[in-house]
């Protein structure tokens, strides 16, 4: 272990660093180790000819005992500034590479024209996968194709299925109860005419049992979501790299649309770390019906006409949060704008926020929700879920001493764990908000 290894404590060594990478910019705040500023002595110790300064300043030498010896709000402007210059270095050339001689430089030279090599062999690699998904996917489908014949009600599940379902429900829970024997498997006597259950709001209990979704659908939401009756991927064709989520849905009051799309488009060139890069996300326009549209409220108010001293009911539109603006995704700025000075840092940091979220969310449908469709139904999913870490890691900023107090605070009154049950962190929010920037959509949502 580290603790057994005798390091010498005025050791020289040191590794160059080609750039100034701090562990952290904030040393003192996360108690390392305190910079310190030598004494400088002026004329004799014993002259008592000057009165030494009252209380150091940031930045003036503070003796030996480093700044142990200075104030709260000293050693919070100390902190700032040490910051501060750390944060500029960060990045910043050291002189290393450049103190390097000729024939050292060649070779990193050299180096640098192996990793282009490497990084057009990691795009073959990256486009032979993803032809290799579109593969699988074409095998996936009519599996796909089954397991909405059952959930919609167009046909019930063999015996060999719900042999093999029934075998893993045993196998992760001992105390699991056999269903009780049925007749031969339903045949269906016409498309629209069957007498199996199916799963009634299968695709609603799924979505809402996905973390990142839950709180963006809302209970208007969930009335048409009700009609949600498949979700589908397919990649996009020829030399552009994405896919695209096709959401199926019966006739309903809200929309006339039968299908709902999302198209993610990938940039040609990879990430640093070898991974595909989100370009873009294009949405599709849903034909709302009158009055019914979810990503919007109504207000009614009056209003008075000047001349004749009339009043008159208008209704005005609000965007409001919903599921719905999924459809609409968010669209960067142009790298004109930005430089213009037209789109301010927290509009930028806004955008880009929901950007990101936009964009894992339609990643989770493609690689998590459509393939794993039963579990996030019965909730299995759930258990793969990082759910709880941000409350794990605030209880790492709390000290283990404070357990006695902790138990004599048990017995306060009600009124006082009421106070501080309300205190506690509101959960994270994962929605985008309202009013969100929509992008002008390519292709229509399709009616059938």
């Amino acid at each position: 272990m580290s603790s057994n290894v005798n390091i010498p404590s005025q050791s020289s060594i040191s590794a160059p660093t080609p750039q100034n990478t701090p562990l952290t910019t904030a040393p003192i705040s996360h108690q390392l180790s305190r910079p310190t500023v030598p004494d400088i002595q002026e004329g004799d110790d014993e002259d008592d000819g000057e009165e030494p300064p009252t209380s150091p300043s940031p930045g003036h030498n503070v003796g030996r005992a480093g700044v142990s010896g200075l104030g709260p709000e000293q050693t919070a402007i100390l902190t700032q500034l040490v910051q501060g210059k750390l944060s500029s270095l960060v990045g910043k050339s050291s002189g290393y590479i450049e103190s390097l001689p000729v024939e050292v430089k060649r070779n990193v030279e050299g180096l640098k024209g192996i990793q282009i090599q490497f990084t057009k062999l990691q795009k073959q690699h990256k486009m032979e996968v993803l032809e290799l998904e579109r593969k699988y996917l074409a095998l996936y489908n009519p599996l796909f194709d089954r397991r909405y014949a059952i959930t919609s009600g167009a046909a019930a599940p063999t015996r060999a299925e719900v042999t093999a379902g029934e075998a893993q429900s045993l196998e992760e829970d001992p105390e699991y109860v056999a269903l009780p024997p049925t007749s031969p498997p339903f045949t269906p006597i016409s498309p629209t005419i069957t007498s199996t259950p199916g799963i009634p709001q299968f695709w609603l209990t799924a979505l809402r049992n996905h973390v990142g979704l839950s709180d963006l659908i809302t209970d208007r939401d969930a009335e048409a979501l009700k009609y949600l009756t498949d979700i589908r991927v397919s990649y996009l064709e020829g030399n552009e790299a994405g896919f695209k989520l096709t959401f199926f849905f019966e006739e309903n009051e809200f929309f006339s649309d039968k299908e709902l799309t999302k198209t993610y488009v990938y940039r040609d060139e990879l990430g640093y770390e070898g991974d595909f890069v989100f370009e873009k996300a294009i949405g599709c326009e849903i034909k709302w019906k009158e009055e019914k549209d979810l990503t919007k409220s109504f207000e009614i108010k009056k209003q008075r006409n000047k001349n004749t001293n009339r009043t008159r009911l208008i209704r005005k539109a609000h965007p409001t949060e919903s599921f719905f603006n999924f459809f609409s995704p968010p669209t960067p700025p142009d790298e004109d704008a930005i430089e213009n000075g037209e789109v301010n840092d927290d509009e930028l940091e806004d955008i880009e926020e929901r950007l990101e979220l936009d964009f894992q969310i339609g990643e989770d449908f493609k690689e998590r929700i459509i393939p794993r469709a039963v579990d996030y139904f019965t909730g299995k999913a759930l258990e793969y879920e990082d759910i709880g870490m941000d409350d794990e890691d605030d209880d790492d900023e709390f000290d283990e001493d404070d357990e006695d107090e902790d138990d004599e605070e048990e017995d306060s009154d009600d009124e006082e764990h009421d106070a501080h049950a309300h205190a506690r962190k509101p959960p994270r929010r994962t929605g985008g908000e309202p009013g969100a920037a929509t992008v002008d959509p390519k292709e229509d949502c399709k009616q059938q």
